[in-house]
């Protein structure tokens, strides 16, 4: 059995610039990687394919990213689809993070790895795409600015601004669907057609200056339908700036909430003060920036 740890990400800014024909949205974003995990456990051999998980919430039918994922990869290779791939899920759905998304992505790493090598880099970014905007980015590790819908990669080396820094994840007891995000944003003509350029001033930023001289940059334009819905998440925001995190905003549609400290100390100390406004019951994370 072959083990794979399938991260998370935050966007650091995402810019939707407008609607398109058909019935996405153009958009540039910043994906960064997280280092918190689900984790696939992948085996070759046995008669078929079995996708199992270790959770009822996650799906294991025809509907899920990872198993999506396998019947591409065979189809495409020619494969007979054959092993069973095994889910841990650590990480929440409808929070933002891409966590599904990585998951597909992982899948298709995992199956070329195991089948040695049968697609090349370009023929794994075209099945990428198909399933979804932001599996194409987690086919490899580095941050990225996205463009188009999100599927159109640029990628990056490490930001000065955020060496040392570590990042908390915190998302409530609720989901936000990001279908019905992008409906509601129509709403905020201001936010739906933002100014193109944001994403290369903050990676410029990121590169050259300091975290506090980049918080500001940060911008989610899904936030203007989110938080009038969703108050606490503007709530959680407004106690980690006051509580000292250099930058606190909502990762992709939400309902995660990211904030980023300068070491663990600092990180340790902020989670258990949160912990203390709005209690336990919440899933939280942390983790060195990579």
């Amino acid at each position: 059995m072959a083990l794979y740890s399938s991260p998370c990400k935050v966007n650091l800014i995402l810019n939707i610039l407008g609607p398109r024909p058909d019935g996405f949205h153009d958009l540039e974003t910043l994906f960064f990687p997280v280092a918190v995990f689900d984790q696939l456990q992948v085996e070759r051999g046995g008669g078929g394919f079995r996708f199992t998980c270790n959770t009822d919430r996650v799906p294991t039918g025809a509907t899920n990213l990872v198993y999506r994922a396998a019947m591409f990869f065979f189809e495409k290779t020619k494969i007979q689809p054959e092993g069973h791939i095994h889910l841990v899920k650590n990480l929440p759905t409808e929070a933002g993070l891409g966590a599904g998304s990585a998951n597909a992505a992982f899948t298709l790493r995992a199956l070329n790895r195991e089948f040695d090598h049968p697609l090349d880099g370009e023929q794994l970014r075209q099945i990428a795409a198909l399933l979804g905007s932001d599996v194409p980015f987690f086919l490899q590790d580095a941050p990225a600015i996205g463009r188009g819908r999100g599927e159109k990669l640029e990628i990056l080396g490490p930001f000065a601004a955020l060496s040392g820094s570590w990042i908390i994840l915190i998302k409530p007891d609720f989901g936000v669907s990001t279908a019905w995000a992008y409906k509601e944003l129509a709403r905020y003509p201001a936010d739906q057609k933002g100014r193109p350029g944001r994403v290369k001033e903050l990676a410029q930023a990121l590169t050259t200056g300091t975290l506090a001289e980049c918080a500001p940059l940060f911008y989610n334009s899904l936030e203007a339908p989110v938080l009038p819905q969703y108050p606490l998440l503007a709530e959680y925001q407004k106690f980690l700036r006051e509580a000292g995190a250099d930058a606190t905003l909502m990762s992709g549609s939400g309902s995660t909430t990211f904030a980023l400290v300068s070491s663990q100390r600092a990180a340790e100390k902020l989670v258990e003060q949160f912990k203390g406004r709005f209690g336990t019951s919440l899933w939280i994370a942390m983790a060195e920036v990579e």
